[in-house]
């Protein structure tokens, strides 16, 4: 009995590159597997799609033993797709690692704050809590959005996970072991290669000169794909002749013109906004080179530099994650960092210099796809990982596994401290053995010593009297982490001096603050005359 797939996933005309994926891989997936298409709630479904696989109702999705499989996604059209996925167990393609911007489409664009932060917290624990306590003080920044990837609650409902990298699964199996992840290829049409002829028609509709080299930005445009870093290279000398065509729609956040007028390349740098697919894989065709930057990643495999290198493009990526592992043979690697415009711009002018290197590398492009991203194969690695999947149970529900924050970045060190042996009167240049225990009764992590940054010392300030100043100190070392819930004890010889009239036993947090300002324990003897 071959398996039964409910497939749940935007479809055209959607404007998601995970729709298009959808409908190429559907087509193979029926060959090998009984496929029903499950119709996402509120989105529209072209002619083509409803003739050839009549989408039934998201009700039906998971019945009679089928199995659901979700492809997810880190933008608003996947909205439907996750309360779908998160009510119905099966095996989810998470496209993206990263579903953060999502949980923001989902809450904070309605003003929805409170359930913001409770995602957060079912996702990431304490962490998740700060995270919506700082957006609640109009702390607003994106490195929380890659850093916190806002996916836990969702994977660990399902039977097992299918991701397209290697990078991905390691980064899944390394957050949490017991999640089963598979990696699949994923689905891309070889197609035709690039046409000379229509790449120049493209050209010349757009405006483009013929006889000067093209480099090609592609898909939806958002800081991340550093297209910003494209338009820099530009406007330096090594790229002065090169033209840049950017095909796609554009993130709000994203001010390409004043990016543009402020590198001075503005008669250089041609913006077509969105292009239907037959349009979008000519442009790439009309283009020497492509350029497909991104950093920070959200884990995503790029269907548009899949397709950039189906049409035989060589490409340029970030030397960083899933992109590093992206054969030389075809791609440019571009390192991080200040050093990147330069980078680029010089490996740009290197290669354009060479064609004969571009036509090998555009060969080497189409044989990857060919060998690694055909449809038939992707399909059967699909299949046969949703078969095995599909042998498993969902798991049960779990807490999220969080370490607990440590000194180094918590202001709230609850506990106690006890000391053995200090109890007045203690005679002036008297030496005793004290023993002092400390109990971690906060929700913290207590660094020791070693770590520096964090970590805390024992602190022994012998005063003139209680109130006064102090005339002579001593430090101990914290020589182990003490966890929420544990004590620790150490020994230390001291010898009360002539001048001393009290003594104060406390830790510290190196370069912080004393415990007793951070809500900590502080001992205190007054040993009299």
């Amino acid at each position: 009995m071959s398996l039964a797939i409910d497939y749940v996933s935007p479809l055209p005309p959607v404007r998601s590159g995970i729709a298009d994926y959808s409908r190429d891989l559907l087509i193979e997936l029926a060959r090998l597997a009984d496929v029903r298409v499950i119709r996402v709630p509120g989105q529209p479904v072209s002619d083509e799609i409803v003739e050839r696989w009549q989408p039934v109702s998201a009700e039906l999705c998971g019945e009679d033993g089928r199995l659901p499989v979700y492809q997810m996604g880190n933008n608003k059209y996947h909205a439907g797709v996750l309360d779908l996925a998160m009510g119905r167990p099966g095996v989810v393609t998470l496209h993206d690692l990263v579903l953060h911007h999502l949980l923001v489409e989902r809450t904070l664009a309605h003003g929805d704050l409170e359930g913001y932060q409770q995602q957060l917290i079912r996702d990431h624990g304490w962490i998740g809590e700060m995270t919506g306590l700082a957006r609640r003080w109009g702390e607003i920044g994106s490195a929380t959005l890659f850093e916190l990837p806002a996916h836990r609650e969702l994977i660990r409902r399902h039977r097992g996970l299918l991701v397209h990298s290697r990078w991905a699964a390691d980064l899944v199996h390394e957050d949490d072991p017991d999640i089963a992840v598979r990696t699949v290829p994923m689905a891309m049409p070889l197609g035709e290669p690039a046409n000379v002829e229509a790449g120049k028609a493209f050209r010349q509709r757009y405006d483009l000169p013929l006889d000067r080299p093209l480099l090609g930005s592609f898909g939806f445009q958002t800081p991340i794909k550093r297209t910003e870093v494209v338009i820099d290279a530009l406007a330096r000398p090594e790229l002065a002749e090169a033209h840049l065509v950017i095909a796609g729609e554009a993130a709000g956040a994203l001010d390409l013109e004043a990016r543009i007028e402020r590198a001075g390349v503005g008669d250089r740098v041609h913006v077509t906004g969105f292009l239907d697919y037959d349009e979008f894989l000519t442009a790439i065709g009309a283009c020497d080179v492509c350029v497909n930057l991104r950093y920070p990643t959200a884990g995503e495999t790029s269907a548009s530099l899949l397709r950039v290198l189906a049409v035989g493009r060589a490409v340029a990526v970030s030397d960083y994650a899933q992109f590093a592992e992206l054969p030389d043979d075809f791609a440019l690697k571009v390192p991080l960092g200040e050093h990147e415009v330069k980078s680029l711009a010089r490996q740009l002018r290197e290669l354009l210099a060479q064609p004969d290197r571009i036509e090998g590398m555009a060969a080497a492009a189409r044989e990857y796809v060919r060998v690694r991203h055909d449809p038939p194969l992707a399909a059967q690695a699909v299949v046969d990982a949703c078969t095995d999947l599909a042998r498993l149970e969902p798991p049960a529900e779990r807490p999220v596994r969080v370490p607990a924050p440590t000194t180094l970045t918590w202001l709230e060190l609850k506990g106690s401290l006890e000391v053995d042996g200090g109890d007045a009167p203690w005679e002036a240049g008297e030496s005793r053995r004290l023993r002092i225990s400390m109990t971690n009764e906060g929700t913290c992590r207590w660094l020791p010593t070693t770590e520096e940054a964090g970590g805390v010392l024992i602190e022994l300030q012998w005063r003139a009297h209680l109130e006064g100043s102090a005339v002579e100190r001593a430090w101990a070392d914290l020589p182990r982490e003490v966890a929420p819930g544990e004590s620790y004890e150490l020994e230390l010889e001291t010898r009360r001096p002539l001048e001393a009239e009290a003594l104060v036993i406390e830790p510290h947090v190196i370069g912080v603050a004393g415990f007793s300002s951070l809500g900590g324990p502080r001992w205190v003897q007054d040993l009299g005359l």
